[in-house]
């Protein structure tokens, strides 16, 4: 069932990228507005998810569960009813709110489940493997709603999967025992967090239409830095912070944040990128570009299971994320060689499959380890961290590639004579550009987990131990 839920987060974090064509087709925004369908999501969902994580502490996993599910379902409907880009584009950001609601309580029923290692390592990776696959079924998805029925499905379909999730949830996770000394909300937190988080999200988009040294970026950027940077100084001084210090600055679970932020930044621009590749220059059907991502879907549930059972218990994270990262950034440097007249057999097939490899190895133990000795009271905390690490990374990644591959697409047309299928070689160009700064972005995050992240098998040393419970 906490799978479930999690699956109806990540799923949406994707299901529109491969309607998004039909979607622009539909209601008639531009290509540099695009991004605003999938960042609205993420943006909101990253930049709330620490509320949300303190608001399951304060109110109870249980019904927390319940209320934000029912929430994400309701936002659902409103996103599919929508006639036009701003309803939709708000509707995609109240998902974003309930998701941030969600998220957290479900995370934290997993921490707080599964506390003996054995199980917990399993658990663990099959969690990882529903996070990162359900990013790749939300595609697949997409693509046959789209095909067979009509975008707006790509919506409607969550009522159905919120109503499994609501009596799952009602009828197996048993209530949460009054606490008396739940903590208050950190309203100073939550508002600097949630503005600095859009300013660095807006800076990034505002790029691509005003240039990376104009005012409007710069300012936004410069405003992002300095509202989280207030944030930090406002949680080390308040009594009952949104973000408990001793939290992330655990040098494995800050670490952990960062390897899920850095995955997201790069998985989301995958995505993006190869879903307009493959119906705008291969001509793909929506079904047939959901369906062109399955062997990465399998390749990353293989190898997340194999992780969570086998690599992990075995030889801690520290090598194992390392691992992943290197496979991400090999196979996204095989998307750098397409071409007008790349096949999806020579020339996308090879990275889906070793991409999906190396996102399987990263997401089960960056969880695992970033929940790793929470103290019971964190829970909620810490798991909403992971979750806005994701998030925040998806948002930013988002506008900021998309960003780059506009720009680069730009340049290309304005300095490249003008051949029938210009328009296709600008576009395959522009996503190379993009692929090349991901892989780089990979790269980083190997050098950075090799630093962090401390050696060893280290799960399992436990600070204190949650109070299990009888949810599954």
């Amino acid at each position: 069932m906490l799978s479930l839920a999690q699956l109806l987060l990540v799923l949406d974090s994707t299901v529109m990228n491969v309607a998004l064509p039909s979607v622009q087709a539909d209601l008639g925004f531009s290509t540099a507005d695009r991004q605003w369908v999938v960042t609205a999501y993420a943006l909101v969902f990253g930049g709330t998810l620490l509320a949300g994580g303190r608001l399951s502490d304060i109110l109870g996993r249980k019904r927390m569960l319940i209320l934000a599910t029912a929430g994400f379902t309701l936002a659902s409907v409103l996103g599919g009813l929508a006639n036009g880009f701003v309803m939709l584009v708000i509707a995609r950001a109240l998902q974003g709110f309930f998701g941030a609601l969600l998220a957290p309580a479900t995370l934290s029923l997993m921490t707080t489940t599964f506390t003996d290692q054995t199980r917990r390592g399993k658990a663990f990776g099959i969690f990882g493997a529903v996070s990162s696959s359900g990013s790749a079924i939300g595609l697949l998805l997409g693509g046959a709603l789209t095909e067979y029925l009509d975008w707006h499905w790509c919506l409607l379909v969550n009522v159905v999967v919120g109503a499994v999730v609501l009596a799952a949830a009602s009828a197996l996770v048993p209530a949460q025992s009054p606490e008396s000394t739940r903590p208050r909300l950190d309203i100073p937190g939550m508002i600097t967090s949630m503005l600095g988080v859009f300013a660095l999200v807006y800076g990034c988009s505002a790029a691509e239409r005003d240039g990376w040294t104009s005012p409007v970026p710069l300012g936004a950027l410069a405003a992002g830095v300095l509202l989280l940077g207030l944030f930090v100084w406002t949680e080390t001084r308040v009594a009952q912070p949104l973000l408990p210090m001793r939290v992330v600055l655990d040098r494995n679970r800050g670490a952990a944040y960062l390897m899920v932020a850095i995955a997201g930044i790069g998985m989301f621009g995958v995505f993006l990128f190869l879903a307009y590749h493959l119906q705008q220059v291969l001509a793909f059907t929506p079904l047939m570009t959901g369906v062109a991502f399955l062997p990465m879907v399998l390749s990353l549930v293989v190898m997340a299971i194999v992780t969570g059972s086998v690599l992990l218990p075995r030889t801690g994270p520290r090598s194992v994320v390392i691992g992943g990262f290197l496979l991400t950034a090999l196979g996204t440097s095989l998307f750098t060689g397409l071409t007008v007249h790349s096949g999806y057999a020579s020339g996308i097939l090879p990275g889906l499959l070793i991409t999906g490899a190396g996102f399987g190895l990263i997401f089960g133990p960056a969880m695992n380890l970033a929940t790793d000795r929470v103290d019971p009271t964190d829970a909620g905390a810490a798991s909403a961290m992971v979750n806005a690490g994701q998030q925040i990374g998806a948002a930013i990644g988002t506008a900021l590639l998309n960003t780059i591959a506009v720009s680069a697409t730009s340049s290309y047309l304005a300095n490249h004579p003008q051949p029938p299928d210009a328009a296709a070689q600008a576009s395959v160009h522009g996503n190379i550009v993009a692929f090349w700064v991901t892989v780089a972005v990979f790269v980083l995050a190997a050098l950075a987990c090799g630093l962090i992240v401390r050696p060893g098998r280290q799960l399992g040393s436990t600070d204190s131990k949650p109070t299990p419970t009888t949810a599954t």
